[in-house]
């Protein structure tokens, strides 16, 4: 069950901020009093996210980006909890392992957004991110992206009136030059395009029901 609990946040966030939540002393910082320079933002079935973890997810680019208004922190955290609760189901059905060369193209893919290998490694430093950490990262999302292919995405074959009626409904997707394309032209195109969207809803609609049944508490800021 997702719910923001107040009461419950405030001793789950009093527990893990003295157990996991590192301290700056005195001596160290060169600051009076201690300094927490991390906190946790979400507890999902008992295990905490962290200031932190939503900081390196961010740097990486492990999360989509925030849309236009959304605060960019929520945003990450929020992606962060669906994954988590996404990754419990998986890991219920053990879907085959990913093969070695896709990991190591997923993880040139995080490096190569950063300018440079010297960014890259002051990155990991900066945020405690390990290469185990990176590595394990990517073998779960290949290992989720085969999981939902494997429930959503390989059994619908809409006929030829579907997908037509969804051209018909979606014109502006099929504009080149402010010109609409032929039907016939774009057919194999919107077949494709209504695929994607089908299993795109049928996604969300599982996550949605992984939320309400999960016991997920958002602390508050």
């Amino acid at each position: 069950m997702l719910r923001i609990d107040h009461a419950r946040a405030h001793f789950i966030g009093r527990m893990a901020i003295t157990a996991m939540l590192i301290l700056c002393s005195p001596g160290a910082s060169g600051a009076s009093g201690a300094q927490i320079i991390d906190r946790v933002l979400a507890v999902v079935g008992g295990a905490p996210i962290t200031l932190s973890d939503v900081a390196a997810a961010i740097r990486f680019g492990l999360v989509p980006e925030a849309g236009a208004g959304e605060d960019r922190e929520s945003a990450a955290l929020d992606a962060i909890v669906e994954r988590q609760l996404q990754l419990v189901e998986v890991n219920r059905y053990a879907p085959a392992e990913p093969a070695e060369t896709e990991i190591a193209a997923g993880l040139a893919e995080i490096r190569g957004r950063f300018p440079s290998e010297a960014a890259f490694d002051g990155a990991m430093k900066e945020t405690g991110v390990t290469p185990v950490q990176l590595r394990a990262h990517v073998r779960d999302r290949l290992r989720l992206e085969t999981y939902l292919q494997q429930r959503f995405g390989g059994s619908y074959q809409p006929g030829d009136e579907e997908v037509a009626r969804y051209y018909r409904s979606h014109e502006s997707a099929f504009v080149r030059d402010g010109v609409l394309r032929p039907y016939e032209e774009v057919r194999d195109e919107a077949r494709k395009r209504l695929i994607e969207d089908r299993s795109a809803a049928l996604v969300r609609e599982w996550i949605a029901g992984l939320r309400r049944r999960a016991d997920v508490t958002i602390l508050p800021k």
